[in-house]
């Protein structure tokens, strides 16, 4: 299935109205302080965020699946999915593949498939947390970790593997989570697990081409709920410092303990010049997965405060970090999970660039916490929403995401096209 500009700009003139009434309201507000929206505007339509390959399908829990039918099947459709979703959002512009769930096999076509649909290829996720069909070694214990020196070279050889696959579609980012860690104390010399780790790591950063980054990911349990390998963003850091200045750390928004001070990690790594990208999604207690926003929004806003502030001091633009998400959509239609989450990026980003930075420092200076925190919540209190919408309007997107999808009938096409039996590769 695939949404035509005549239906985007049928829908749109339904919306117009109503959209450019409270368009100029808010346009008039934010003038008044002294914004710049036609700069607004352009940060937003410029800011573009991966849809993982893995993030298609009705994901599952511990205990089930529930599938919802419609779900794409191979790589192919999982790009074409991506491909509603910009056609909507007009953000959604790239995939982040993971392998080996959805391994390239005629990369021609796939780029071809990408140019049409106006995508391209960020990171390239290796998988050393599962065994594959006709895998020689198991990752039962542990896989760059591990003390059998032949299953951490046949990790570090798929890593490289995913590698040649990013090269081959034009990335040059590699994303890398372990699993691996000891579930029950005395399992594994903690130590030691770690260098073999760090030697691993370093095989593949220099069989790595000079242009490609490596990203660590971190994570405090699950599955290795005693002593996870990479636990924390200090210890990713610990280990990208050692192997060069093409490793940077991958921060997931789910993987830190309850009430870790996120914007605090965000800000470190930044100074150090160490962050890479992000994993957006949500949490209440742990790795929830759950749409971005949907629990925690005023951390998000802080964030991208961080971000912001932090990228603008270094002369950096946004798209000098990896922007991917990663969620689980038990029980969503993920396609709306996904435009959920996209959105509520967006419009942390949007309240983001409205802190007068200078107001906000000059109060930091003076010691005023009352006036730094009236600033902040100034801007975060601010209903940005129709100017995101606005800058998808002028991107060639929709007024209303979820309100078109819904419109489209697009799950119930997708049934029609994949079946209701459908189910996608990944977890």
């Amino acid at each position: 299935m695939r949404i035509t500009k005549e239906q985007i700009t049928s829908s749109n003139e339904k919306r117009l109205k109503q959209h450019q009434s409270r368009w100029h309201v808010l346009k008039e507000q934010l003038e008044e302080k002294g914004a710049d929206t036609n700069e607004m505007i352009k940060q937003l339509r410029l800011f573009q965020i991966a849809i993982p390959s893995w993030a298609l399908g009705t994901g599952g829990t511990r205990f089930g699946r529930f599938p919802i039918g419609g779900a794409p099947r191979n790589l192919e459709e999982k790009m074409m999915d991506i491909g509603l979703l910009h056609s909507l959002n007009s953000s959604s512009g790239a995939i982040s593949l993971h392998i080996p769930w959805d391994i390239p096999d005629n990369i021609p076509n796939i780029k071809s498939l990408a140019k049409e649909l106006d995508l391209r290829f960020d990171a390239v996720n290796s998988n050393t947390f599962q065994d594959q069909p006709n895998q020689k070694y198991s990752y039962r214990y542990g896989s760059l970790s591990h003390t059998d020196k032949n299953v951490r070279n046949q990790a570090i050889a798929h890593n490289l593997e995913v590698v040649k696959y990013g090269v081959a579609l034009g990335t040059n980012v590699l994303s890398v989570w372990l699993s691996d860690g000891a579930i029950f104390p005395g399992q594994h010399n903690i130590r030691e697990a770690l260098q073999r780790t760090s030697d691993s790591l370093q095989q593949i950063y220099k069989g790595m081409p000079d242009d490609f980054e490596m990203l660590v990911e971190y994570k405090p349990f699950e599955p290795a709920f005693y002593a996870t390998v990479i636990p924390d963003w200090g210890t990713s850091l610990l280990l990208v410092n050692k192997l060069g200045d093409r490793a940077k750390t991958l921060v997931d928004l789910g993987h830190h303990l309850p009430n870790a001070n996120i914007e605090q990690v965000v800000a470190t790594l930044l100074s150090e010049k160490k962050l890479g990208g992000f994993h957006f999604n949500d949490s209440k207690y742990a790795d929830d997965d759950l749409t971005t926003g949907s629990i925690k929004p005023y951390q998000l806003f802080l964030i991208f405060h961080e971000l912001v502030e932090g990228l603008r001091a270094q002369n950096l633009p946004m798209q000098h970090l990896s922007w991917m998400i990663d969620a689980s959509h038990n029980i969503k239609d993920p396609l709306e999970d996904l435009l959920q989450s996209v959105e509520a990026i967006k419009l942390s980003f949007a309240q983001a660039l409205l802190v007068s930075e200078n107001r906000l420092h000059d109060a930091q200076l003076q010691n005023d916490p009352a006036l730094a925190q009236e600033i902040l919540q100034d801007a975060f209190r601010t209903d940005v929403r129709p100017l995101v919408a606005e800058a998808r309007l002028q991107e060639g997107g929709v007024l209303e995401p979820i309100g078109c999808y819904r419109e489209f009938k697009v799950r119930g096409e997708l049934i029609k096209e994949r079946g209701k039996n459908a189910v996608a590769t990944g977890l």
